[in-house]
């Protein structure tokens, strides 16, 4: 089973930039959707900004023109550069692909930003 494994994550203060990491164990058949997700406590996981097979990327309104998401080559790994960080930022932060063979999940990395 592929398993994805998150970095780059840590404690930042406002204003800041991350950048997260996304690798696989194994090769990814037929990836459709790279994405990163997030969840903050309390709410819910939501989709923070993806990437589709073809390059085209969606974000969430929340990150777009701070956010950025990326790959090598069409696979992995995943990155997203995060800019401007705010609090509202903090969450811990999860990479997903979704293929022909199913989806995959990271164990998510935390991001803290202080004010």
């Amino acid at each position: 089973q592929v398993q994805l494994v998150e970095s780059g994550g840590g404690l930042v203060q406002t204003g800041g930039s991350l950048r997260l990491s996304c690798a696989a164990s194994g090769i990814i058949f037929s990836p459709r959707v790279m994405g990163w997700y997030r969840q903050a406590p309390g709410k819910q996981r939501e989709l923070v900004a993806s990437m589709t097979s073809g390059g085209t990327t969606n974000y969430a309104d929340s990150v777009k023109g701070r956010f950025t998401i990326s790959r090598d080559n069409a696979k992995m790994p995943l990155y997203l550069q995060m800019n401007s960080l705010k609090p509202e930022d903090t969450a811990v932060y999860y990479c997903n692909v979704e293929s022909g063979r199913g989806g995959y999940w990271g164990q998510g990395t935390q991001v803290t930003v202080s004010s």
